[in-house]
């Protein structure tokens, strides 16, 4: 039964905060379940989409308070566009949930083609005599010592979706594990008390079904690159990162039209076509989150810019966005990210990189966004890094980013 929701009188910026949060998490969630096959993940996929239900009604019933006149609709749009989205993001997971709950045919090869495109993320119930029960994640230091998030942690029902270092896992507690799979099974055993066993790898797909699988793959990438651009590009107000997410989502549009063509290949070389009903429900799923990432930064491609309540919650989620300019003396410039491993020194991701005035052509045009940047891509001085990650690896990254 629907839970009943009434006008309660809240700031919108935290409910914001927690919206993005949710909906990063359950992008995460949602592809785990399939890669893991497991209805437990699945399950908590949709506790956290009727979390989301909620969060949203009250989200929409704040804004309407709110808004006493034209311009105070004008400018709160976008925010409301903002709520939509990741309404869309959640009800996306919801579906790709479902793929696994209600069994729907899916190719056993798809969990071969995830894990380099989702990190290990497990669920696990906090056994009564747990050594981490009643420590608080700060003083265990599992982040420092495994490369393992405790990412959320649900208890008695409720959700905390953003963890501290001054968090403390119960006995009873369900807490939603990431990171490295060596990390995940011992903190798994710590907290369990029972062995980690992870899934066995499936047999080898047919060509066309390879590619069809590769472009899932491939469109959630380029989907959950855009939800991190769109919130940057509300964040920071800038018109040409949430161009960048409108060249992104036209990209997964393409994807999804290959995947089409190459699925019904496939599909007349299977044995059970339906087998691969499950993969189309992801494929559609995840173009909509991408459109949803479209919506959030719609209001700065419009002109509408973005309102400060959207820029203070982002600020305020448990993975922060952060910006900086790599300056002429750090040891950032003339170097590779995966020269510097600025992953692994701050914890921070580079999700794009805008190439300042140094990078110019001779013709004196401006070469523009290199979007998900990998190891070999090379920084130089004036290029503005668009990062993800902790409080406490942005400050590191500002650092190493500014002069030595």
């Amino acid at each position: 039964m629907a839970r009943e929701v009434e006008y309660e009188p809240v700031s919108v910026k935290p409910l914001l905060a927690e919206m993005k949060d949710t909906a990063e998490l359950l992008i995460d969630l949602s592809y785990s379940a399939v890669l893991l096959q497991s209805d437990d993940v699945a399950e908590e996929v949709l506790e956290l989409e009727a979390r989301m239900d909620v969060l949203q009604l009250r989200a929409r019933m704040s804004l309407l308070m709110a808004a006493r006149n034209p311009d105070d609709a004008e400018a709160l749009a976008p925010v409301l566009g903002v709520v939509g989205a990741a309404e869309k993001i959640s009800d996306a997971a919801g579906d790709i949930a479902k793929v696994v709950i209600e069994d729907i045919g899916l190719p056993e090869a798809m969990r071969a083609a995830l894990p380099e495109s989702v990190q290990t993320l497990v669920r696990v119930r906090v056994a009564d005599d747990s050594p981490l029960a009643g420590r608080t994640l700060g003083d265990a230091n599992l982040e420092t010592e495994t490369g393992v998030r405790v990412i959320a942690i649900r208890r008695s029902g409720d959700w905390l979706t953003d963890p501290g270092p001054d968090t403390t896992p119960e006995s009873g507690d369900v807490a939603l594990l990431r990171g490295p799979e060596t990390g995940v099974a011992g903190i798994y055993e710590q907290l369990s008390g029972e062995t980690y066993a992870p899934p066995e790898p499936p047999a080898e797909p047919s060509a066309d079904l390879d590619r069809a699988m590769d472009s899932v793959v491939l469109m959630k990438d380029v989907s959950e690159l855009a939800v991190d651009l769109a919130y940057g590009a509300v964040l920071f107000d800038d018109d040409d990162l949430a161009s960048e997410v409108l060249e992104l989502e036209a990209e997964v549009d393409a994807l999804q039209s290959r995947f089409e063509a190459w699925t019904l290949q496939a599909a007349a070389e299977a044995d059970d076509p339906v087998s691969l009903r499950g993969l189309v429900h992801l494929a559609g799923a995840t173009e909509v989150i991408s459109d949803a990432a479209l919506e959030i930064s719609e209001g700065v491609l419009r002109g509408l810019g973005t309102h400060p309540v959207i820029q203070e919650a982002v600020l305020e989620s448990d993975e922060v966005l952060a910006r900086y300019e790599v300056a002429t003396d750090s040891p950032l410039a003339g170097a590779t990210l995966g020269d510097v491993a600025v992953k692994t020194e701050t914890g921070m991701r580079v999700i794009a990189v805008r190439r300042g005035d140094e990078s110019k052509s001779p013709t004196g045009k401006e070469p523009g966004w290199v979007v998900s940047p990998g190891p070999d891509t090379e920084l130089k001085a004036g290029d503005v890094l668009i990062t993800k990650g902790t409080g406490a690896g942005a400050e590191r990254l500002e650092e190493l980013a500014a002069d030595s």
